[in-house]
């Protein structure tokens, strides 16, 4: 683990590397109040790491801070390009790939365009805040113009996002915003879209 530094202060970054030629980079973040080691989270690294991808799992800096709520989405925007432009020169040409699970989904999917990514995996976006479907962040992952690879939980109160083109989308029977129902079945589902991608091993 190490720290980078971001205009909104030290971000933290966990580096899982696969075995043999790295096919992609996956940059991934975490949901509001949790970590990278959530379930889900961790079921995508380990399917990632198989496939040939790099795994880089990124901490915002108000989560380093021992804060549950999270920054304004501008913040987290801006601290999560900061710490991808850190990691670009080891990078290289490597194919870069962003998620996240639930805000770092939105995350993801708002600065895909801006860190160049090639693709999206989006773990339980969060559609709307539950019971207000009248709020909905679609606009967010409809603005994403990359493939996308998405999981959502079929009882999630925070929605189910929809299919549409260019958008593949998982739905875990009987799971809510954890994931953790099915979280097992994540992984073949990623790689298979990796695959179709050329991104996978």
């Amino acid at each position: 683990m190490r720290e980078v530094h971001t205009p909104t202060g030290p971000a933290q970054v966990q580096i899982d590397e696969p075995e043999g030629n790295i096919r992609a980079v996956l940059a991934i973040g975490h949901g509001a109040g949790g970590g990278v080691d959530a379930p889900d989270i961790l079921a995508v690294r380990t399917a990632a790491l198989a496939a040939g991808v790099r795994v880089v799992r990124i901490t915002q800096p108000y989560r380093v801070a021992g804060r549950r709520t999270p920054a304004p989405a501008g913040q987290l925007d801006t601290a999560w390009l900061a710490v991808l432009e850190n990691l670009a020169a080891e990078t290289g040409t490597v194919p870069l790939i962003v998620g996240g699970r639930s805000s770092g989904a939105r995350v993801a999917c708002r600065t895909a365009a801006a860190a160049g990514a090639v693709g999206v995996v989006a773990l339980a976006f969060p559609v709307h805040p539950p019971g207000r479907p009248e709020k909905s962040r679609l606009p967010e992952i409809d603005a994403v113009e990359v493939p996308v690879f998405v999981v959502s939980g079929e009882r999630d109160p925070f929605g189910v996002t929809p299919e549409a083109p260019g958008r593949e989308v998982l739905v875990l029977p009987g799971a809510v915003h954890d994931l953790r129902k099915g979280v097992n079945t994540i992984g073949a589902a990623l790689v298979g879209w990796l695959a179709r991608h050329g991104w996978a091993a």
